[in-house]
């Protein structure tokens, strides 16, 4: 088993809190603790091998700023401006666009086949005035679904992988005060989930209990 430097220990203790909402305290030299940090860099190594596939498939879209890329605390991102994915108010997947979607479904399956995707919706803080959407949040969230119908229902990917939530404008990465500001925050996010869920919650307990009393899994 390959060794870790002390910094890619506390990297993926950091990636773990983040994720479960919660500590696992690593006692240096214990074999146990090795291996699960092992099992953790190879998952995270499987992140940044898609990501590497999806920046050289994904490279006209990259370079028209259609699409980008983040390596994230949450996962690995892949965030389409809203605007060439669906018309104006609309939540149904524009055909041409479909080529692109095709390209990340094939990660999905053929490399990254045992993580889950998260696909969240996103829009700008100007009100719906003429759409069939009651408000923005609910248009979010037809949108996220769309992209999950379409991986699951024409790509095979497994619905039981697939989870579709809108946030409407509540989550902006730009300012909503100019026209280029709002096309940002105009976006659909697949977000490729790091499996850290497999350390068993029972595992960590046993662990805990072996622990000295000065030791605590923080929660």
């Amino acid at each position: 088993m390959r060794r870790l430097s002390y910094i890619s220990v506390l990297f993926i203790a950091a990636f773990v809190f983040v994720l479960n909402g919660c500590t696992i305290v690593f006692q240096k030299g214990r074999r146990s603790d090795l291996e699960e940090i092992d099992k953790l860099s190879t998952r995270l190594n499987d992140l940044e091998q898609a990501r590497r596939l999806l920046t050289e498939r994904l490279k006209q879209e990259i370079s028209d700023k259609n699409v980008r890329l983040d390596m994230l605390e949450k996962g690995l991102v892949i965030s389409f401006v809203a605007d060439v994915l669906f018309d104006s108010g609309k939540a149904k997947i524009k055909t041409d666009f479909y080529d692109t979607l095709d390209k990340v479904a094939r990660v999905l399956k053929e490399n990254v086949p045992d993580l889950e995707v998260g696909i969240e919706g996103h829009t700008d803080n100007v009100p719906i005035k003429f759409s069939r959407w009651k408000d923005n949040w609910e248009l979010s969230s037809q949108r996220a679904l769309s992209v999950l119908r379409y991986l699951a229902n024409s790509k095979g990917i497994e619905a039981s992988r697939l989870r579709a939530i809108g946030y409407g404008e509540q989550k902006p990465i730009a300012s909503n005060d100019s026209d280029s500001g709002r096309k940002l925050n105009r976006r659909v996010e697949i977000v490729i989930l790091p499996d850290v869920q497999r350390i068993s919650k029972d595992t960590v307990k046993s662990e805990s209990e072996s622990l000295p009393q000065n030791w605590k899994e923080l929660k």
